[in-house]
C-alpha cells in the first residue's frame, strides 16, 4: 500500500509497505530493520517477535527515542515482557503493532518532528535487496 506520494524533507520516511517489504524513500527493504528520523539500521537479525531479547533491542535503545513502534509483521505479536519492561524502565514508550499500523503511525509522528524509532520485523526468506 502506498503511504506517501510526495517526498517529505528532513527525515527518512516510509513510502509503502507490503507483507514482505517496506520501502524507505525509494528503496525497498526486505529484511528486518530499525528506522529513526535520520538513520536506517539494516539487517536487524530478528525474524519473529518471540526471539527479541535485550541484546537485540540494544540498537533501538542507543538511538534514545521517546517512543518505539515495534512492527511485528502482518499481525500484532507481543515480544517477551522483559524486553518491553526494558523500554519502560528507561522511560521510553513502546507500542507493539502490525507492520502496516507501525508504518502509518511512524509517518504521522515523524512528520510532527517526534523522536520516534520504528523497528520492523520482516519474514525470513524474503527476497534480498538488490
Amino acid at each position: 500500500m502506498e503511504l506517501i506520494l510526495d517526498q517529505p524533507e528532513g527525515y527518512l520516511f516510509i513510502r509503502r509497505y507490503a507483507d514482505d517489504s517496506i520501502t524507505i524513500v525509494d528503496r525497498p527493504i526486505h529484511r528486518s530493520f530499525i528506522l529513526a528520523r535520520q538513520q536506517l539500521i539494516e539487517d536487524w537479525p530478528v525474524i519473529h517477535a518471540s526471539q527479541l531479547t535485550a541484546e537485540l533491542a540494544a540498537p533501538i535503545l542507543e538511538l534514545a527515542p521517546e517512543l518505539v513502534l515495534l512492527g511485528t509483521g502482518p499481525t500484532q505479536i507481543f515480544p517477551p515482557s522483559d524486553v518491553l519492561g526494558g523500554f519502560i524502565d528507561r522511560g521510553i514508550g513502546v507500542e507493539v503493532m502490525s507492520n502496516a499500523s507501525a508504518a502509518r503511525t511512524h509517518g504521522l509522528l515523524a512528520a510532527e518532528g517526534r523522536n520516534v524509532v520504528a523497528a520492523f520485523i520482516l519474514p525470513a526468506g524474503s527476497t534480498a535487496d538488490s
